[in-house]
């Protein structure tokens, strides 16, 4: 049996004892080390739904997770028990158009993580395909192992808006995806990043990471002197969208990250005017090799984005984390405590 975190209905989340999932002949049984909170799973736990996702049975929350090999398949012959890894919380059908032409972060069937009806990593143990399970080096912690999967957001972001040597990126919200984002801009070869935000604490980590951080609280976009050829807009606030494209340079790139309400009004003439591209970015593809290089290699530090951890008994106060305390950004969940 198994220690795992469930939640129940909206605000009611309590720990249950269940099975440990069986071992398919391709899969691998992770022992949990670390599990990031996610905004989706704060939105879960206090809405009950995303969208028309809708949490309608009790749900297992968390999709950032990272652990220990404890048992392999009879055909895995990649991996082998006692590893440490990384795990992408997304498996696709691999069948249908969008798996087939490369797309698979866009797979209409994907299984993912904490999304009903699937249950997600915060238990003790999690059953997963050996093909979506990625080894760490030993340098590399157990939170960080969990943060590849943001990382990942990132990576694929600036991937999206072909992040160059000599790029300016402006990045619109401190949170941990825009603070893993600019760290990834940066890894990319950009020149210059900067952040804004209103939170003055998240703002002063932005700092600490070595990033222009820009108070929007105090002074807009617009008096910050700055003209961005790449936005990578994480805040998913609406007005912050409008005026970080209204300063964009021309032919500029936008990719849109963070999610927000279902509409948002853009500059229209400003975006004609300058021939701005306007794209979104879901989740991920092929990036974790990436990703788990940039952190082993010293260019990108995910553990300085971590500011709480709870055991698997206070998952509740771990997803109330957020609300509760203004200098929280990256809340990580110990399974295994």
């Amino acid at each position: 049996m198994m220690k795992v975190s469930v939640l129940r209905g909206v605000e009611d989340v309590a720990v249950q004892e269940r099975d440990i999932p069986p071992v398919g002949p391709n899969d691998v049984l992770v022992k949990v080390a670390s599990v990031g909170v996610c905004g989706s799973d704060v939105h879960y736990y206090e809405h009950g739904k995303i969208g028309s996702f809708v949490v309608d049975s009790p749900l297992v929350l968390g999709h950032e997770a990272g652990g220990t090999i404890s048992a392999v398949g009879t055909n895995v012959t990649s991996l082998s028990v006692g590893q440490r890894v990384s795990l992408e919380p997304g498996v696709p059908c691999l069948s249908c158009q969008q798996c087939l032409t490369g797309h698979y972060n866009l797979c209409p069937d994907v299984a993912f993580f904490a999304t009903p009806p699937h249950d997600g990593a915060f238990a003790e143990f999690v059953s997963v395909p050996a093909a979506f399970t990625y080894p760490i080096p030993d340098s590399m912690s157990d939170d960080a192992a969990g943060l590849i999967e943001p990382l990942s957001v990132g990576v694929w972001a600036c991937q999206r808006a072909q992040v160059a040597p000599g790029s300016t990126v402006l990045v619109t919200g401190a949170g941990p995806i825009g603070l893993i984002a600019a760290q990834a801009a940066r890894a990319y070869g950009a020149t210059s990043v900067a952040i804004s935000d209103v939170n003055p604490q998240r703002l002063a980590l932005a700092e600490r990471l070595g990033f222009r951080a820009i108070n929007v609280a105090q002074a807009s976009l617009a008096e910050a002197g700055i003209e961005p050829d790449v936005l990578l807009e994480c805040s998913g606030n609406g007005r912050a969208t409008w005026d970080a494209i209204s300063i964009m340079a021309r032919a500029g790139r936008v990719v849109l990250v963070g999610m927000g309400g279902d509409t948002v009004q853009l500059p229209l003439s400003h975006v004609q005017d300058r021939e701005l591209v306007i794209t979104g970015a879901f989740r991920y593809a092929n990036t974790w090799p990436v990703a788990i290089d940039l952190v082993a290699s010293g260019q990108i530090d995910l553990d300085a984005v971590v500011t709480h951890h709870f055991p698997l008994a206070e998952v509740e106060a771990a997803l109330q984390a957020g609300r509760e305390d203004p200098a929280a950004v990256k809340v990580m969940v110990l399974p295994g405590s």
